[in-house]
């Protein structure tokens, strides 16, 4: 694979037309603050050319005879440049500083706006390593570059500019050796540009596949160990660690190549501005106090040039982490919202199949009536489809062919908050936010009162524990928060489901982390709560189904058995052997089962 061209897991990456487009986009909308910027910045620059040429007249007046008065007031002068170049550098940078931060803010703000916005299951197919990478390492590049690096090349285009304007305005013929060191950064740099985009992609996309191995392991830390993995993963992992190496060292040489190359650039001039002047004054073809000016003015424009050069790498970096940031955007939506009305609750999946990856189904002609008010378990082993259909039902992805519909309406074409009206899915995963446990719970129902949220942590059982939190309510959980355990975090995602109140609920394992007794317990509380609604309970604990109005039993990616508990009893199939081998075993769920 090219530098630069993006693996096919990872996101889409901005070409670089985009991010040309995006930068004009930025300037014309803060094109009036830019402008100030930039005037206050040229203000600076010219106080900052004053110096040389007041001390160039100082040593010409010296050298023809001058008087102490008139020394005294080109140095009074002098002092007030610098004062006023300090002054006005300093308003220049504070309004740089904050108007990097108002666009970062945006940036940032519409990036993680997008990201919420992502289709699931392109955010899975991608993996967490390459997403986790462009929230944190990405914006950080970028932080840097919109709050630093943009400024200070700005500030050093303005500068070099003006410092060269005014040497030639001096005596073009004694400012020519300034131009000594132009063909070598001209040369140097589009030499630089040509490759360090590509170098720099490649670098980030390391960076994103090494924390995306990482990240793998750490989180299935459990099954390595009981799979005896830990050598493959340290093996891949160092296997990822080596690409990001090399792509590190790539965009290494290209800089140990080009900062030499600039630092010659830009010292030759000053030595070549000695030499030609000393031979003019000689001469007599300038004076010494312009030769000195002009100099001055070269040695001056050494600092700008460099800060110009060092910031433009970082520049890089930062538009490879912009570009990736608004691959982001490229991302295509998996629905398009229409304006049909669901005629009722009745959800209904007809002919569904699915795959994660073209011609390789993991769902095959899947066909699901649920009646509004009717709870269907959804049983069968291990990577047999449960959750994926389980998904499908809830609108998370839209099937490959075939259709799943609400009240007569396609899910995917409802706009998400109100297919999150019809239905919900809650998982086996959950997550607390860091702020107050009310403040959890109201993402699902912001205006809900305190008696509402007690009310809800009653129906899942949780109530109690809360109530001896230090805080109640009010205690802050999540990160640095009070650490609630899994069992805990759990409830409170099942409290936030009790809140949204939707009409069909997708329950994939939504009890697994809790005691098998506790579960058993919450399921009932939750079936009465929810009675009238519509359930798709996806269990692996069989009182489920046998609580369940009918069973499906997925197994290959197909429905195999469909019907009541007793039907399926009775038709000695799949599900009754599962039936038996788990009653004649109950120790596997801790529940001795019903019948």
């Amino acid at each position: 694979m090219n530098a630069g061209e993006p693996s096919p897991r990872t996101l889409p990456v901005a070409s670089s037309r985009d991010v040309r487009a995006k930068a004009r986009e930025i300037f014309a909308a803060h094109r009036r603050a830019i402008s100030w910027v930039l005037v206050l910045h040229a203000v600076a620059a010219l106080a900052a050319v004053v110096g040389p040429r007041l001390l160039g007249a100082l040593v010409q007046s010296v050298r023809d005879g001058t008087t102490a008065g008139h020394v005294d007031r080109i140095t009074l002068l002098l002092a007030a440049s610098l004062v006023a170049q300090t002054v006005i550098t300093f308003v220049a940078r504070r309004r740089s500083f904050v108007l990097a931060e108002t666009i970062f803010a945006q940036l940032r703000e519409g990036f993680l706006e997008r990201v919420l916005q992502l289709p699931l299951s392109t955010v899975e197919r991608a993996g967490t390593g390459d997403l986790v990478t462009r929230s944190t390492g990405d914006v950080e590049a970028l932080a840097r570059t919109v709050r630093f690096a943009v400024p200070e090349v700005l500030v050093a285009v303005v500068t070099v500019l003006l410092t060269a304007i005014a040497a030639f305005v001096t005596d073009p013929l004694v400012a020519l050796p300034m131009l000594v060191g132009a063909p070598l950064i001209v040369l140097g740099t589009k030499y630089y540009l040509r490759y360090a985009p590509a170098g720099y992609l490649r670098e980030r996309e390391g960076y994103a596949a090494y924390n995306g191995a990482l990240a793998e392991t750490v989180d299935g830390a459990k099954t390595v160990e009981a799979m005896s993995l830990a050598g493959r993963r340290i093996a891949r992992i160092e296997q990822e660690m080596a690409g990001a190496y090399a792509a590190e060292r790539y965009t290494l040489r290209l800089r140990t190549w080009w900062f030499p190359t600039m630092e010659m650039a830009y010292a030759l001039p000053v030595a070549a501005s000695l030499a030609w002047g000393g031979w003019l004054v000689a001469g007599g073809h300038a004076t010494l106090g312009t030769v000195t000016a002009v100099t001055l003015y070269t040695v001056q424009i050494v600092d700008p040039v460099d800060r110009l050069i060092s910031w433009l790498d970082e520049v890089q970096v930062g538009a490879t982490a912009l570009a990736r940031i608004l691959g982001v955007q490229l991302v295509p939506d998996d629905r398009v919202a229409g304006e049909q009305v669901p005629a009722g609750e009745r959800l209904v999946a007809e002919d569904v199949r699915f795959a994660y990856r073209p011609g390789r189904d993991v769902l095959h002609g899947v066909d699901v009536d649920l009646v509004p008010g009717e709870r269907l378990a959804v049983v069968g082993p291990s990577g047999a489809g449960k959750s994926m259909l389980g998904r499908l039902l809830a609108g998370i992805h839209p099937p490959r062919t075939g259709r799943v519909t609400v009240g007569g309406v396609p899910l995917v074409d409802l706009p998400l908050g109100d297919l999150r009206a019809h239905v919900v899915l809650v998982t086996q995963e959950h997550h607390v936010f860091v702020g107050t446990l009310a403040e959890n719970l109201r993402l699902a129902r912001p205006d809900a009162g305190e008696q509402q949220l007690r009310d809800a942590l009653t129906v899942v059982d949780a109530l109690g524990w809360v109530e001896a939190l230090p805080e109640g309510l009010a205690t802050a959980v999540g990160s640095g928060g009070y650490p609630v355990t899994p069992a805990q975090a759990q409830q409170i995602a099942l409290a936030r489901l009790v809140l949204a109140d939707p009409h069909t609920l997708v329950l994939d394992e939504a009890t697994s982390l809790l005691d098998p007794r506790a579960a058993r317990h919450l399921e009932r509380s939750l079936g009465a709560v929810l009675q009238g609604r519509t359930v798709v309970a996806i269990a692996h604990r069989l009182h489920t189904a046998h609580d369940a109005h009918r069973v499906a039993v997925v197994d290959g990616g197909r429905i195999t058995e469909l019907g009541s508990h007793e039907q399926l009893m009775a038709s000695g199939g799949a599900y009754a052997d599962l039936w038996n081998s788990w009653r004649a075993d109950p120790t596997t769920s801790g529940v001795r089962p019903p019948g």
